[in-house]
């Protein structure tokens, strides 16, 4: 199975976490949250993620779901994915943390392609006609 390290601003990874316990009725045992606050310094929160990344790899390795790419959280994600058997994806939404937690059996790029297809497929506009 692979893990799944949300690395996000504030609480947000927290509050996608507390989502998915309400969704779901549990929060899966391999999804953890790496928070970035103002004024964390990078280097110690890379080595932070590290560690997290050595709890959730059972095996199958870890995705991580940034929230903005660009901004300090993905770019301490970015680096974290130079480690053999972890991939990023930025821009994090519900629908696609639900769809990856749900589907954590597949292989990792399987799961990237998800996320991305998830995040993606669930922006609509609401005032437009399908």
């Amino acid at each position: 199975m692979v893990g799944i390290l949300l690395v996000t601003h504030n609480s947000l990874g927290d509050s996608f976490v507390d989502c998915t316990r309400h969704v779901l009725g549990e929060v899966p045992h391999n999804l953890k949250v790496l928070t970035v606050l103002d004024g964390d310094d990078p280097q110690m929160k890379l080595v932070e993620g590290q560690a997290l990344i050595k709890q959730l790899d059972a095996g199958g390795g870890v995705l991580i779901l940034a929230d903005m790419f660009g901004a300090t959280p993905s770019n301490i994600a970015r680096q974290l994915c130079h480690t053999e058997r972890v991939m990023g994806v930025a821009g994090v939404n519900l629908p696609m943390l639900l769809r990856v937690v749900c589907t954590a059996n597949k292989t990792m790029p399987e799961l990237a392609k998800i996320a991305v297809e998830g995040g993606r497929e669930c922006i609509v506009h609401m005032n437009e006609s399908n």
